[in-house]
């Protein structure tokens, strides 16, 4: 007992620290951009906005536009990063752990393609509204993506003995069908190729406070469902027939996890675009770091998802500046080696 307290002291230490960790490498990269803002001015511009804090700190020497900087333009976009990298990862875990495939991601049942199906046509179409702070672009791919998925689970359905198959096929039909659909309708539509092409490819430039507010209480509640589910997503893994001998719902529970982990993709992708391979390599880098125990390996997924893909934004609109390189690209050139090292792993043991 006394060991089990001091192993669940030294998990919430660790937590901790990455937690601590985050906060101030999501600090730093509030510094980057094409107007260099010190990390002092940064300080003191958050610790204006904090009660209390703010009656011992003078921040007259900082300029009104560093201020509009800070607090309009980056800090919601590291944020934003943060939210939709902590989703992707957390989703990316949850998928490989119900699917039992350890390359599993959040687009394995076609929910970047149907994403992007959906952002495309409200793109030709040119619609232009506004609806619970997302435009018609985040909406029109929310709604692409939710409606593959649910597409994908009824298919799989037909055939409820070989559900996880089912759903990893259907799922891979579907996304190449998609993929081959918008390559279609931007050959037909030459001038929207840029548009759609930059979507695509991911970017969290767009981000605001508004759009901030709008996706994380989502992704927090789909965050605290895979949490309340992982202990019997652990009994799942050792095999379906001792889940059962347990007392676990198998089919309810892999059910719960992958809607709940397919609605937080889809909310992170309706904002963002495209974003490849962080569903994929944070939960294996935690995993080598932590272990398989997902009570332990989910929250530093989220935090790990979420630092990776805010340092990924800050490399995407820094290192070629003032031009911003697409968010997708810079995930990809990490992700890509790390996939192969990966399959070179397993192919060696």
């Amino acid at each position: 007992m006394k060991d089990l307290i001091n192993s669940r002291k030294k998990f919430h230490g660790l937590v901790f620290l990455y937690s601590l960790a985050a906060i101030v490498i999501m600090l730093l990269l509030v510094t980057l951009g094409t107007a260099h803002i010190p990390i002092v001015d940064i300080l003191k511009i958050v610790g204006k906005k904090i009660p209390f804090i703010n009656q011992v700190i003078d921040d007259s020497s900082i300029s009104n536009a560093y201020r509009t900087i800070v607090l309009n333009l980056r800090f919601p976009r590291v944020i934003m990063a943060f939210i939709v990298g902590a989703g992707l990862s957390s989703s990316g875990l949850i998928f490989q752990g119900a699917f039992r495939n350890p390359m599993a991601d959040p687009y394995v049942l076609g929910i970047s393609s149907g994403a992007a199906f959906g952002a495309t046509i409200v793109m030709i179409l040119g619609l232009n509204f506004t609806l619970l702070n997302f435009n018609a672009i985040s909406i029109g791919a929310f709604i692409g993506a939710a409606m593959t998925t649910f597409f994908v689970f009824s298919v799989a359905s037909f055939q409820k003995s070989k559900n996880m198959t089912m759903l990893l096929l259907t799922g891979i039909a579907i996304s190449f069908f998609l993929s081959s659909f918008i390559s279609l309708l931007m050959t037909l539509n030459r001038d929207m190729i840029e548009n759609i092409f930059f979507w695509t490819m991911g970017s969290v430039s767009t981000a605001s406070w508004d759009k901030v507010s709008s996706i994380i209480i989502g992704t927090a509640i789909g965050i605290a469902i895979f949490m309340y589910y992982s202990t019997e997503l652990n009994i799942i893994l050792t095999g379906e027939s001792n889940a059962k001998a347990l007392g676990v719902n198998v089919n309810r529970v892999r059910k719960i996890l992958l809607y709940t982990a397919s609605f937080v993709s889809a909310l992170a992708v309706s904002v963002s675009g495209i974003i490849g391979f962080v569903g994929l390599i944070i939960p294996h880098a935690v995993r080598l770091v932590i272990g398989s125990d997902n009570r332990k390996l989910l929250p530093l997924t989220v935090i790990t998802g979420g630092v990776f893909l805010a340092i990924s934004d800050g490399i995407a609109r820094s290192i070629a500046s003032p031009m911003e390189i697409p968010l997708g690209v810079i995930t990809a050139f990490i992700g890509t080696p790390y996939f192969v090292f990966l399959l070179l792993r397993k192919k060696l043991r």
